[in-house]
């Protein structure tokens, strides 16, 4: 990747269960220094020892949400990364538990864009940027009105498209 990434020199913890997963996360962010954990174990003990920029959390595997309940009480922004729960269900939990992003794994090639919106939103959850970016691959994946299946995540959703529309 190019020197002239947001990403360049930022320390990122990578927690997941699949040591290939993670190699292709480092391959992507080779700018970073990235710390590995492939347990919920290793994960905690990261978090609550070193201090990141980023985050990145599987679901499945690792206790995901456990982690990033600490990860988020740390006042780290953390990304949720997965497969296997690739579900509406655990996209509401994660923005209920405060994550920042919730990417599919299949989208790695993109990681860097994606965590280039985490850094430039300086904290601050990118949902809108997210959907904007995701919004046929979720249609896709989770059927055309999945999104209004759900009280919480349609209007949550439907209040990001507010937002975005009053932004300049």
């Amino acid at each position: 990747m190019g020197s002239g990434s947001h990403l360049k020199n930022k320390v990122i913890l990578v927690v997941d269960d699949e040591p290939d997963i993670i190699d292709a996360i480092e391959e992507e962010l080779d700018m970073c220094l990235i710390h590995k954990a492939t347990d919920y174990e290793t994960g905690l003990q990261h978090l609550t020892s070193y201090t990141y920029d980023i985050v990145i959390l599987d679901i499945m595997g690792v206790d995901g949400f456990e982690l990033l309940k600490k990860s988020v009480q740390r006042g780290f922004p953390t990304v949720m990364l997965t497969a296997h729960a690739l579900t509406p269900e655990s996209l509401k939990k994660s923005i209920k538990l405060g994550a920042l992003s919730f990417l599919p794994k299949e989208k790695i090639p993109e990681l860097v864009r994606f965590l280039e919106d985490v850094v430039l939103g300086e904290g601050k959850p990118v949902w809108g940027k997210l959907f904007d970016k995701l919004e046929a691959f979720f249609n896709r994946r989770f059927g055309p009105d999945w999104e209004q299946q759900d009280k919480f995540l349609k209007e949550f959703i439907e209040e990001l498209k507010a937002q975005s529309k009053t932004e300049p």
